[in-house]
Order: structure tokens, then C-alpha cells, then sequence
């Protein structure tokens, strides 16, 4: 007896199998890895951290970005960064002091479990370390302080940072406008001296 398939119309209530979604996905980039280390970033969250008089908030966001990273052991001897955090760790803020701690105690361990394994790191060229090192002596002299201040280590570093970390045009801008301001502007040399305006918020107000 011959075989025959009987096909039945789908019921309307009968669900469907959905297509399953396209899975998305999120490039990273090369900074966002905790292996990679840019030198430029840790020396300027560690002039953050050593400039006196800084507030809580940015103490604390320093520290957080630092806790992003694993510098190797080259990176905390050459930037001596491991110094700054241990110090951090007998700030009188419990907060800052209790992150200090967390940050240093995964360091030493990832140094001491993975010595042999060098992360990635990225360095400005000599050609612009030369440049920036000029500009920080002409922000010494608009302060009115000593040869390498670390405040004026300070505000170079946050405009290079705002300048994505080239000298570009707009960095240039950046610093003649910063040194015309503390050179020619006594209020606010002074607000910046004394901390009452926060290098941030001094060089924010100084990019276009």
C-alpha cells in the first residue's frame, strides 16, 4: 500500500521559530586592554596624586584609573608610581587611603606572580618630551616658581591629555594661552597657586 505524507496547514496560534539576533559586539582598543600601559597616562595621574591640596573626587578618579592598569616592574621603577600609591595608602581619607591599598596589593601580587611577563607599553617620542619639557618651564616662569614645579608639570599634562596627547595645533594654543593667563592675570595665578581654582577647571576654561 502506497505511502502518503498528509501536510497540515499551521495553526495560527502555532508559534514560530524566532531567528536568533545577531550577536553584538564591542571592539576594544589598544588602551582599554589592563595589560597595556601608557607612560604618559601614569606619570599624569601620578602628578595628580602628588600635587598638594588636591580634592577627594580627584584623588580618587586617579586612583581609579589607575586600578584600570598593571604596569609592568620597568614602568613602576621608571615612573616610581608603586611609590606614590604605597604612600597614598596613609592618606587621612579612608576612602582614598582603603583604594590606595587594593590598587598597591594587586600590583605587588601581579609583579611577584608574572615578572616574566612584560605588558605593552606606550611612550612619548624624544622630540616631544623636549617640546613639553619647554612648555613646563615657560608655566614655571608664568607661576613664578621654580624650574620643574610639579604644578606646572601638572597643568601640561591635563592639556596634553585634553589635546589627545599630541602636540598639535591646538596644544600650542592651549599653552600660549595658559602662560599669557598666569603671566598677566594676577587673580588667577593666585586662584592656582593656592588651589582654589583646580588645575583642571584652569585648563579646561583655556580649550577651544
Amino acid at each position: 500500500m502506497d505511502r502518503f505524507v498528509v501536510r497540515r496547514a499551521r495553526c495560527p496560534e502555532s508559534p514560530r521559530r524566532a531567528a536568533p539576533a545577531p550577536r553584538a559586539y564591542r571592539q576594544a582598543t589598544l588602551e582599554s586592554l589592563k595589560a597595556v600601559v601608557v607612560v604618559e597616562d601614569i606619570k599624569r595621574w601620578k602628578s595628580m596624586l602628588e600635587l598638594p591640596g588636591q580634592p577627594k573626587e580627584n584623588l580618587i578618579e586617579a586612583l581609579e584609573e589607575l586600578k584600570k592598569k598593571i604596569p609592568s616592574k620597568e614602568v613602576l621603577i621608571s615612573t616610581k608610581i608603586g611609590h606614590t600609591v604605597n604612600k597614598m595608602r596613609k592618606h587621612s581619607d579612608h576612602d582614598v587611603a582603603s583604594l590606595a591599598k587594593d590598587i598597591y596589593t594587586e600590583w605587588r601580587t601581579f609583579v611577584k606572580d608574572h615578572s616574566n611577563k612584560p605588558s605593552i607599553e606606550v611612550r612619548s617620542d624624544p622630540k616631544t618630551e623636549a617640546f613639553r619639557k619647554n612648555a613646563r618651564k615657560l608655566l614655571c616662569e608664568a607661576l613664578d616658581l621654580e624650574i620643574d614645579h610639579p604644578l606646572a608639570e601638572n597643568i601640561e599634562r591635563e592639556a596634553f591629555h585634553l589635546s589627545s596627547r599630541l602636540i598639535s595645533a591646538p596644544y600650542r594654543r592651549m599653552v600660549r594661552a595658559l602662560v599669557f593667563s598666569l603671566k598677566h592675570k594676577p587673580e588667577i595665578r593666585a586662584e592656582v597657586k593656592t588651589g582654589t581654582l583646580t588645575v583642571r577647571a584652569f585648563v579646561q576654561s583655556h580649550k577651544k
